[in-house]
Order: structure tokens, then C-alpha cells, then sequence
């Protein structure tokens, strides 16, 4: 995707029709990815660097078994803009996509959001959560108690 006057007016105008069903404006934070969005962002961040735009969607490929055309591609990337998580740019015949938001700040953001939600803020049931869960081998439940044992120090 090549970052032209269309392209720019478009991710604007993306950037200003976030709104709620009340139709107050979502600040740029508050906006979160769609299921597909997410994945083409996991890959984004997974290269570790800018990646080209094929080499993204050879990694969606691989990693996620999705062959998405890369019309579909351009969409998700455009509404990413529009959500200020990329942006992107063009070195020579290759559009590259920049991450311009954190893994590890969107995680926390969104285990924040539902722990508010489903635990009502409480990490203490969260926590008590995974462990009933029954899908935690005993290695895993002792990893955790060491872990949270290593908060105190």
C-alpha cells in the first residue's frame, strides 16, 4: 500500500468516523482491533521489525493459515492507520508496514479491560480464575506461584 494524498485523506477520515452509537468521537487509545486486525497485528509485531507487505502476508500464511488477498490486507492495514497502531511507508517497489503501538501496552490494556469487566477489577480473582480452569498443569500453577513470590522483592 503506498502512502499517497488518497491514502492519507482516507486513514483521516477513518481517524475522524470513529464514533460511538451515542456519536461521541473515540479517542485514538480507545479504539480496539477487530479479531482479523489483532492477527495482522500479532504478525506485525511477532517480525520483531518493519515488514513488507508480502512478507506479512506470507507470515498471516503460515502462522494463521489465512491467504488473504492483499485488497483484504490494505483494508486491515487502512483501518490500523485509522486507529493509530501503523503506519505505513514505501522503500522502492515495497510498501512496509511500522508498528506504532507496543505489544506488551496493548496486552495490558486489553487483560485490564477484561478484568474490569469480568472480575470487577479484582487481579486476585483473575488469577483464581486460571487456576480453576483445570487446564493449568501442576508445573504451571507452581511457575505462577514463583512468579507472583518474585513480585515482593
Amino acid at each position: 500500500m503506498v502512502k499517497t494524498e488518497k491514502t492519507t485523506k482516507t486513514a483521516t477520515a477513518a481517524k475522524t468516523t470513529m464514533a460511538t452509537k451515542t456519536g461521541e468521537f473515540l479517542p485514538e487509545e480507545d479504539r480496539k482491533l477487530s479479531g482479523s486486525e489483532a492477527m495482522v497485528m500479532k504478525a506485525v509485531w511477532d517480525a520483531g521489525e518493519d515488514i513488507s507487505v508480502p512478507d506479512l502476508m506470507i507470515a498471516l500464511k503460515e502462522k494463521y493459515g489465512k491467504d488473504y488477498a492483499r485488497t483484504t490486507v490494505q483494508t486491515f492495514l487502512l483501518k490500523m492507520i485509522g486507529k493509530g497502531f501503523v503506519q505505513i511507508y514505501r522503500r522502492g517497489k515495497l510498501s512496509y508496514v511500522h508498528a506504532l503501538k507496543g505489544e506488551a501496552d496493548y496486552k495490558a490494556k486489553l487483560l485490564q479491560e477484561e478484568m474490569d469487566f469480568w472480575y470487577q477489577g479484582d487481579p486476585a480473582q483473575l488469577v483464581a480464575s486460571l487456576f480453576r480452569a483445570g487446564e493449568m498443569t501442576e508445573e504451571d500453577k507452581e511457575h505462577i506461584r514463583r512468579a507472583l513470590d518474585g513480585l515482593d522483592d
